[in-house]
């Protein structure tokens, strides 16, 4: 793909590479290596790096600091972002509310939330999923009650990702409860200082705290912190969820593993050779090569995002697409590691071989967070299939 790039995107792709190779503050590179061992100031500080130099949030309109680039021009900042292992801005900020209140909030909002938005001196959580609203999000029951100039909330969110950082969260609550489901819904913006706010994090399989419930009790909101219109939020939701399914691909991310697990595969002796020697193992990553590389080039045609407030359907096939990739990676990665695999402490074993159990086991997520592969086929079926059910 890159040999057909034109004059003009090759030298934004240089600007790119050497941009996060050697300008980007080299200490702050490799942050996420390991899913649960990050210091979550360092990735603030990475962020108000990347807002500094313009590159935080390139999709957001040009008054709040995005660039005037094509889909094209985006995809190789993520690419190179990725490659050269820098953290790429919190998708909270960036991906989801960020581009929610520049196209659906107020002025007062807008100037209020969106230059620390995109900095992350506010760093946000989403609070969308329910114990009984996970795929089916609709049937959520956190209730939002007017009274005078405030919303009363009441309810539960849970899968809470990275919470006990957040500073704000972005919730989807029930403001009219006579409504059809999907009707009655508003989102609002909500400071996780408030009072009758809890926080309790969810120790996952891979032994990491990375999700949390948040439990809201009697908590009253200002009524100035509601995105756009009462009972619109399922709107805006959509819309933030095609901006996030575009974004879960991880095209960068996944190439990065692709080649780190290559490189340990010519590594582990096997016989006279390595790994790579081994038919099998040879024919899994060149599949796995040609599959990233159809799934690169459908993000470059995709990744417009959502256009009019409506999601491009065709960003759940790479939410589909992308995440079934990640864990096929991993799951190839515990095969390299072998026998290596079965311990997941020990100093004298390498790094990436005792990790490779736990990434993987964390990763099971990926064909669950922005909705389930079962709900994206849906969404395929329905709108690009026409299939009627």
């Amino acid at each position: 793909m890159h040999r057909r790039l034109s004059p003009e995107d090759a030298a934004h792709q240089q600007r790119m590479r050497e941009y996060f190779t050697t300008e980007f503050p080299q200490e702050l590179r490799g942050l996420l290596a390991r899913s649960d061992d990050f210091d979550p100031a360092d990735l603030r500080r990475s962020q108000a790096a990347l807002a500094d130099a313009g590159l935080a949030a390139p999709g957001w309109p040009s008054e709040w600091g995005g660039q005037d680039w094509t889909s094209l021009q985006k995809f190789i900042w993520d690419s190179e972002l990725q490659r050269a292992s820098v953290a790429p801005p919190l998708a909270f900020n960036t991906s989801m509310v960020g581009p929610v209140i520049a196209t659906f909030g107020s002025q007062e909002q807008k100037e209020r939330f969106l230059p620390k938005t995109a900095s992350c001196e506010i760093w946000w959580c989403q609070g969308f999923s329910e114990p009984d609203a996970g795929s089916d999000l609709a049937s959520l029951r956190t209730t939002a009650v007017r009274e005078g100039d405030e919303y009363v909330v009441n309810g539960q969110k849970i899968w809470t990702t990275l919470g006990q950082h957040a500073d704000w969260i972005f919730a989807l609550v029930r403001t009219d409860p006579t409504a059809k489901k999907q009707q009655g819904i508003s989102f609002l913006l909500i400071d996780m200082q408030t009072p009758g706010i809890t926080v309790r994090p969810i120790r996952l399989l891979d032994g990491g705290v990375e999700v949390n419930e948040v439990f809201f009790e009697d908590v009253r909101v200002p009524a100035d912190q509601l995105v756009g219109e009462e009972n619109k939020g399922w709107d805006y939701a959509k819309f933030l969820l095609g901006n996030e399914r575009v974004g879960v691909a991880n095209v960068g991310l996944i190439k990065r593993w692709l080649s780190e697990v290559k490189e340990h595969a010519a590594q582990v002796r096997e016989g006279g050779g390595s790994l790579l020697d081994d038919p099998a193992i040879a024919a899994r990553f060149a599949e796995l090569e040609a599959e990233l590389m159809a799934l690169e080039l459908t993000v470059v045609r995709v990744s417009g995002g959502s256009k009019d407030g409506r999601p491009d359907p065709a960003s759940s096939i790479l939410k589909l697409r992308g995440s079934e990739l990640q864990q096929e990676v991993l799951e190839l990665a515990i095969d390299v590691a072998g026998p290596m695999a079965h311990v997941w402490d020990d100093d004298e074993l390498p790094d990436w071989a005792t990790g490779s159990v736990p990434e993987y086991l964390n990763f099971r997520k990926a064909t669950i967070y922005g909705g389930s592969s079962e709900v994206q086929r849906g969404i395929i079926a329905a709108t690009i299939l026409k299939l009627k059910g």
